[in-house]
């Protein structure tokens, strides 16, 4: 397991966060809603923008509806 820097971190004393008016983050919701993956640098050179990415992945599912029917019923 990978150490956390949180948990070495402590918040320095001139900085009170006791009498502060949080917001919250009004794009919070918008943020996990959003449905990203990240790209390994050699498929990036090969699809740069998500049309690339979107068109490739659509032919691949087409070819696997044709091989397998009932994972495709699935996916829609």
């Amino acid at each position: 397991m990978k150490p956390n820097w949180e948990d070495d971190y402590e918040i320095p004393a001139e900085i009170d966060l006791t009498k502060g008016k949080w917001i919250r983050n009004p794009f919070v919701q918008e943020f996990r809603e959003l449905n990203l993956v990240s790209l390994d640098n050699d498929v990036k050179a090969v699809f740069p923008d998500s049309e690339a990415v979107n068109s490739a992945l659509r032919t691949l599912m087409k070819a696997a509806a044709v091989v397998v029917p009932e994972a495709m019923k699935k996916a829609s």
